[in-house]
């Protein structure tokens, strides 16, 4: 068989670098000063031992193991027991982890990776690259039900075990995207021996290389995880190389946000997330307690419109919807300076993202004039615009497990806000696995759908025609489902496109058809804001999706 060439080798070996304490998210590095008011202990440096308690306000997994579905709750469990191929450090640049190093071919359609030798799972079974193509055909076997890992290999073809330490990804296509997707944990390598038992038992303590062992989970209250004696695999900008220092995790769910706060002033918990921004306010001058605020990668918080049907399907109902919602008025009076206004469909953290404010102006009267235009220019006796005896009605299912209750109030103002154009907003709150059958049976108008991936071909995710189709698991991610022949060339090219800077543009590009088809209302970055007890040190946020890693924490 004929060999690719190969024409570079895009990272060095594995180096071990000494880092001050910080939370990388995307492009930006943010200080965690877990030891401010505490400063002795750093001066002795980490002390071994200790259970850190973490309260998470997130739904419960109903699966431990990523590649199942394939949400935020499970990415945030996953990262202290399951790794990735490879990291992105705080300045955004992929660097090793399990894979040591890759190389591309000149037609970008094969990568070889060195992995990492000597490392097992902690199951006993030798990670190699036999486990790595296990763990890709797991992604796309549609029995697994993957949603985010499967649409983030959908271009690999094959993997190959070329040696125990080699494994060759052929592409269906080139996937500039392919770094950024691998280094998420969607995509964590798993004990192809785990794998084996089956997804009901894998669910429930999937198998890695990580720093900690899924030791147990007591439904609706905790999963308990262990210290890896055996760890030796950190990424390359780990902040520590051996063994955890702690004994244990206690990941605890308590959806409630003020009962959360309460255990974490008690002194019952170390670490919450999903904090409300008056707890946030409340929490600044305290010097007991410090914020590690991690907006997440990929996509801006956004309210999508339904183009696929009435009345979406007008993009002058669209706009007319757009302009009749005082978001900044509703951000501000209600986030307290926690969140900032987006005008894209990027997050800030993602130096591709484009902006454009002027779409997005709040205009009641324009508002009025598009619905008059669109056909809308009759009036029942509740104030609800009708056309042809229809009344204008929109479904917005809302998940109270993803939505916080600061969201939830912003909605509930965009809905009176949007009652004066004669909108009529249905608001209806919901649990994630009935906010996921709403979306399944496209029963809806408006939904906010957090969707995190790293890297700007998050955008073809949500806004290609493909993505309108259903993965394994039912779920499609398009839920603007845009159909624009022009914006799927757009991201088809970039997705091939291995230059940055142009790769970029064509982002630009689509970006700005997007927005100004007026198929996304802009909210503000993903909020992930994680209070700390300043007894908990080197704790920090990922640079792939801003999750918490407690590989290298202690406690004093």
């Amino acid at each position: 068989m004929d060999l690719p060439r190969f024409k570079r080798t895009t990272v060095r070996s594995r180096p071990r670098r000494s880092l001050i304490p910080v939370a990388a998210v995307a492009a930006s590095a943010l200080v965690l000063s877990a030891c401010a008011g505490d400063s002795e202990p750093t001066a002795t440096g980490p002390t071994t031992g200790g259970t850190l308690v973490y309260a998470s306000g997130d739904a419960e997994p109903t699966c431990l193991d990523p590649h199942v579905g394939g949400n935020y709750p499970q990415a945030l469990l996953a990262t202290q027991f399951l790794e990735s191929l490879v990291s992105r450090d705080a300045e955004g640049e992929i660097v090793p982890w399990l894979a040591e190093s890759w190389t591309v071919s000149d037609d970008a359609l094969t990568w070889e990776f060195t992995l990492a030798d000597g490392v097992e799972f902690t199951d006993g079974t030798p990670f190699d690259a036999e486990a790595v193509k296990v763990n890709v055909e797991h992604l796309q076997d549609p029995a697994t039900q993957s949603s985010t890992g499967y649409l983030a290999v959908e271009k690999v073809a094959s993997v190959e075990a070329v040696d125990d330490l080699t494994a060759r990804f052929t592409l269906s296509e080139p996937d500039s995207a392919l770094l950024e997707s691998l280094s998420q944990p969607w995509l964590a390598i798993e004990s192809p021996a785990g794998i084996a038992r089956g997804m009901e038992e894998n669910c429930e303590s999937p198998v890695g290389t990580g720093p900690f062992v899924v030791d147990s989970w007591a439904k609706q209250d905790r999963v308990t995880l262990t210290r890896n004696d055996d760890y030796s695999s950190p990424p390359a900008d780990a902040l520590h190389d051996g063994p955890a220092y702690l004994d244990g995790i206690e990941w605890r769910f308590i959806p409630d946000s003020a009962s959360r706060y309460a255990a974490l002033q008690a002194g019952e918990v170390q670490v919450i997330d999903n904090v409300q921004p008056d707890v946030l306010v409340q929490a600044e001058g305290s010097d007991s307690l410090v914020e590690l605020d991690a907006p997440r990668p990929g996509s801006s918080n956004r309210i999508e419109l339904n183009s696929g049907k009435a009345p979406f399907d007008d993009v002058a109902v669209r706009e007319a919807f757009i302009r009749s919602v005082n978001v900044d008025d509703a951000v501000s009076s209600l986030f307290q300076g926690t969140a900032e206004r987006s005008f894209s469909p990027l997050a800030s953290v993602e130096p591709a993202a484009y902006s454009d404010d002027s779409l997005f102006g709040y205009d009641l009267d324009e508002a009025n004039t598009l619905l008059d235009e669109a056909g809308w220019s009759e009036k029942d006796s509740d104030g609800v615009r009708t056309k042809d005896g229809e009344r204008l009605t929109l479904a917005f299912p809302v998940s109270t497990n993803q939505s916080i209750p600061a969201e939830v109030s912003l909605f509930e103002q965009l809905q009176a806000g949007a009652k004066d154009a004669g909108f009529d907003v249905q608001l209806d709150l919901l649990d994630l696995a009935s906010w996921y059958a709403a979306l399944g049976a496209n029963d809806y108008d408006l939904v906010s759908a957090p969707y995190t991936k790293v890297g700007p071909d998050v955008l073809r995710i949500l806004y290609h025609s493909d993505g309108i189709v259903p993965a394994p698991s039912g779920y499609f991610a398009n839920h603007a489902q845009v159909d624009d022949t022009a914006v799927d060339a757009l991201l088809d090219e970039a997705s091939a496109t291995l230059d940055e800077a142009d790769r970029a543009a064509l982002y630009e590009e689509a970006q700005a058809d997007v927005l100004e088809g007026y198929y996304i209302l802009p909210l503000y970055d993903q909020q992930n804001h994680f209070l700390l007890s300043t007894s908990v040190h080197d704790a920090r946020a990922l640079g792939t999706v801003s999750t918490p890693s407690f590989a290298a924490a202690w406690l004093s």
